[in-house]
């Protein structure tokens, strides 16, 4: 496949060495970056940079307390954002994020919505507070489940308001359909030894009776088993890690199939979900995206809700490749709610196809970050790249710093 062009991407100009903002009093750094700005802007020129990638994470990486820092570094920006939220769900949901307790906070109807803002709110800190253009210095975005949603935002093909109320209604149904479940679900990853990963797949499939693609669920498709009994790999994440999703029963018979008939013997552990993603159960969600997606855009009336085309390409779950057109977009994001979220298929398509060379997770927690500087093989700054995570402001300056760096390095695969 040719690599990712789009028809507004444009080269970007590089920053400065950045002062230190975070040391002045929030009310100085404005101006102080103002100034700064105006000097970069007429001292440097339009140059290439390393193939970028924008990632944002999914759930599971919620914590009590998540945007206080954000809140109090830069209230200047935060603080309307987190009112707007509050106010388009009619939920204090601010509170939530910032008191807990993390029992609520935890509970999908508010983890999803609150992940999501809190990634979109340290994107907003960047371009607003640091000048950061994503549109120039970002080539294109991921996002992993959930995440999906805020690398959509990022790239210009959903509203910031259409997508949290979208992200709170799936939630709400996701976590409805687990309810009226009457049975214990949830997912569990498993991880295995480097090398094992294929037989391991299709020891699950075998015992499962998929066929075919086996691990992928067509949201259209009708299965003998009743949903309750059906389990699903929800997310292969990396090389040696996938993710199972379903009802917990039958996940741990499949455990102890593949240990005692199958050779395996992975490592389980529980994630803290309270719904199976990504799996026969989570149909209704599916189907409430499918008619959300093809109404208006409540956050400006008389348009579209996706934006087509947006300002970069944006790597489908579904697919591991780009939205390819308006309509592909709103059915792969109404099918990734039952569907595999073919994560590391798309690290690999973007490191090893398209050369993308620069990683930057957005949002709160590492995990993301850990996963693609697994898969890619790099730690912080390299020549020519590197893997960064933003999720607390004591992050920002030094990864623009590296940015900046890396922003004129030769790319040695172009």
């Amino acid at each position: 496949m040719a690599p990712l062009t789009h028809p507004l991407r444009h080269l970007s100009a590089q920053h400065s060495q950045l002062s230190s903002l975070l040391s002045l009093p929030p009310t100085l750094r404005a101006s102080s970056y103002a100034a700064q700005t105006t000097r970069w802007q007429s001292t440097t020129a339009t140059r290439n940079h390393p193939k970028t990638a924008l990632f944002f994470p999914g759930q599971g990486v919620q914590r009590v307390g998540m945007t206080t820092d954000w809140l109090e570094a830069f209230p200047r920006t935060v603080k309307p954002i987190l009112e707007q939220m509050d106010e388009t769900l009619k939920v204090s949901l601010s509170k939530i994020i910032a008191d807990g307790p993390n029992s609520t906070l935890t509970a999908t109807e508010n983890a999803q919505p609150a992940i999501m803002m809190t990634s979109i709110i340290i994107l907003r800190v960047l371009e607003q507070e640091f000048g950061f253009k994503t549109a120039e210095r970002v080539d294109l975005t991921l996002g992993h489940s959930l995440g999906e949603y805020a690398a959509l935002v990022a790239a210009g093909y959903l509203r910031e308001a259409d997508s949290l109320r979208m992200v709170r209604k799936r939630a709400e149904v996701a976590a409805k359909c687990s309810k009226d479940v009457g049975e214990e679900v949830g997912m569990v990853a498993l991880v295995c030894e480097a090398g094992h990963l294929s037989s391991l797949v299709e020891a699950i499939h075998e015992f499962l009776g998929h066929h075919g693609e086996g691990s992928k669920m067509d949201s259209n498709a009708d299965y003998d088993t009743p949903a309750v009994q059906e389990v699903l790999i929800a997310n292969v994440n990396s090389k040696n890690q996938i993710v199972l999703s379903g009802n917990i029963k039958r996940i741990n018979e499949l455990l102890t199939h593949l240990r005692q008939f199958a050779g395996h013997d992975p490592r389980a552990v529980r994630l803290k979900s309270d719904s199976p993603f990504h799996s026969p159960l989570m149909k209704p969600a599916a189907e409430v995206m499918k008619k959300l997606l093809d109404q208006p855009s409540q956050a400006e009336p008389g348009q579209d809700t996706v934006i087509w085309p947006g300002l970069m390409p944006c790597i489908s779950n579904v697919s591991a490749r780009p939205f390819e057109s308006k309509q592909q977009l709103k059915d792969y994001l109404a099918r990734q709610c039952v569907e595999t979220v073919l994560w590391h298929d798309s690290i690999v398509y973007l490191h090893q196809e398209e050369k993308v060379r620069r990683w930057i997770g957005i949002g709160p927690g590492k995990v993301g970050r850990n996963l693609v500087g697994k898969e890619v093989g790099m730690k912080g700054a390299v020549k020519g790249g590197g893997v960064w995570g933003i999720s607390d402001p004591k992050d920002v300056e030094n990864i623009l710093k590296d940015l900046d760096k890396t922003e004129n390095a030769a790319d040695d695969d172009s």
